[in-house]
């Protein structure tokens, strides 16, 4: 066993060093594999069989609800462009196009991954709680004409092929925010990868673990309303194995103060985000209920609350009230009520907010001064406000709020917050670990990191051939 295993770890690297050799000497292979593997995908999409879409009657789905979570898939997916803005907003003037389409670029790759094979990963068959089969729904196999249940769940009000569509919009946006750690550095092909891998390994085993009925993480009891763990927590994690993996860029070595580039930018994405998170949180009720009203309350006072929190904690530090300052805090907000929104209260939701916001404002200050280079402080905003409203969730989540819940340690059960103190623990390690080593292998294959020549130009003009507003080698 033990030489088998010797083997495989050789075999495994020698071809690891064949292929890299291939690609690093090759310029075409590089330039041509992408659109070759596009092209793949879209020829053996034609050998899927169609199948007419499943007709339910009255009995089977809810108008109503059909008409919310369509709303709510929409409202999803307008936070990856109110990403773009709030993240772009954020860096330097030379590297905002960059940024942006960074978490632009994710809705196309995600949404051909999601389709071809993780949605299956995410929600198929499940093989032992794990992962699910991925040639369940292959090519969206068995969705479009499938009846509304999941393995091992309750009958849905909507089709399936609505609900994979509003997971989709989950998928999308969470690479997004891994752009924030590595912005101003990373090179834009690498990244694409980083999205294909990110999704397989890391997203589609996390919303199995999660959210598939048969997920072992919801079997043992954990609870995770809309994503603290699968979006959040995994996203923040792989931002620190990123920073970690490209290290600090010149200007951090050099301490030169880099402003933002342009503050209303961040103001928009705020407010995008904070309009498409109300389907965010409360379209994770699956329905038109008193849950997703209750979800929709939770996730707007937090959000408040800890953008109040964030601007008035600076103020007590000496700071003056900001934009940026009240703008971060509500995002924190929103990230700390995501995995509570549907099993607390609206009073509990303040405390959370406020929580949430002051811890991430905290650690948020100690990252600048430490070593690791987290350009936009992904990890302590989503990352720690993931992990917060995690264990938040096992203080203050009420059977009163939601009966399919459970009662938290504030309501005398100490059981349930262990069980997401564990269930949060087994995210962050396989979170960052896989990450960091994602990161790794790219670094084997490609060239991860742009030169300091293209650093000091900007990203924008080396890898885009765009500039925003002015020339940026006079930036």
């Amino acid at each position: 066993m033990i030489n088998i295993i010797i083997f495989t770890i050789y075999f495994t690297y020698v071809f690891i060093i064949n292929i890299n050799d291939i690609i690093m000497k090759n310029e075409k292979l590089q330039k041509f594999t992408p659109f070759l593997l596009l092209l793949l995908v879209a020829i053996l999409g034609l050998f899927v069989n169609q199948l007419p879409n499943f007709q339910g009657d009255a009995s089977t789905y809810n108008a109503a609800d059909i008409a919310w979570i369509l709303v709510s898939t929409a409202l999803v997916f307008i936070m990856t462009p109110g990403l773009a803005f709030f993240y772009g907003g954020m860096v330097h003037r030379k590297n905002i196009i960059s940024t942006m389409i960074k978490s632009i670029v994710s809705a196309g790759i995600v949404t051909v991954i999601w389709i071809t094979y993780g949605y299956s990963l995410s929600f198929g068959e499940s093989i032992n709680g794990i992962i699910g089969n991925p040639m369940t729904h292959l090519f969206f196999k068995g969705v479009a004409n499938g009846a509304p249940i999941l393995q091992g769940g309750t009958p849905l009000t909507i089709p399936l092929l609505l609900f994979a569509l509003f997971q989709l919009m989950f998928a999308i946006i969470t690479p997004g925010l891994v752009v924030g750690a590595v912005a101003e550095r990373i090179k834009f092909t690498s990244y694409i990868l980083f999205i294909v891998l990110f999704i397989t390994l890391v997203y589609a085993p996390l919303a199995h673990w999660s959210w598939h009925p048969n997920g072992f993480l919801l079997k043992m009891g954990a609870l995770d309303f809309a994503g603290g763990t699968v979006v959040h927590i995994s996203a923040g994690c792989a931002a620190l194995a990123g920073a970690i993996v490209l290290k600090s860029r010149r200007s951090k070595l050099e301490h030169q103060e880099i402003p933002p580039a342009n503050i209303p930018y961040v103001l928009i994405g705020t407010g995008l985000l904070w309009f498409g998170w109300f389907g965010f949180n409360a379209g994770s009720a699956l329905g038109a209920n008193s849950l997703a009203v209750n979800a929709f309350a939770t996730t707007n006072t937090a959000a408040a609350a800890a953008g109040l929190a964030w601007m008035f904690f600076d103020v007590m530090r000496g700071k003056k009230p900001s934009v940026l300052g009240f703008c971060i805090g509500a995002v924190v907000g929103l990230v700390a009520i995501t995995p509570a929104a549907g099993f607390v209260g609206i009073p509990q939701s303040i405390f959370i907010g406020v929580v949430g916001a002051v811890i991430s404002n905290v650690l948020s200050h100690a990252f600048k001064l430490s070593r690791v280079d987290d350009t936009l402080d992904v990890f302590p905003c989503h990352g720690i406000g993931g992990m917060v409203g995690m264990l938040l969730t096992g203080v203050f989540a009420s059977k009163g709020v939601n009966p399919a819940g459970n009662d938290g340690l504030f309501y005398g059960n100490p059981a349930f917050f262990l069980t997401q103190l564990k269930a949060m623990v087994i995210v962050v390690v396989y979170s960052f670990t896989v990450s960091f080593l994602i990161f790794k292998f790219i670094a084997l294959l490609l060239p991860l990191r742009v030169s300091e020549e293209e650093e000091e130009l900007g990203l924008d003009a080396t890898q885009h051939d765009e500039k925003y507003g002015r020339n940026p080698m006079k930036a």
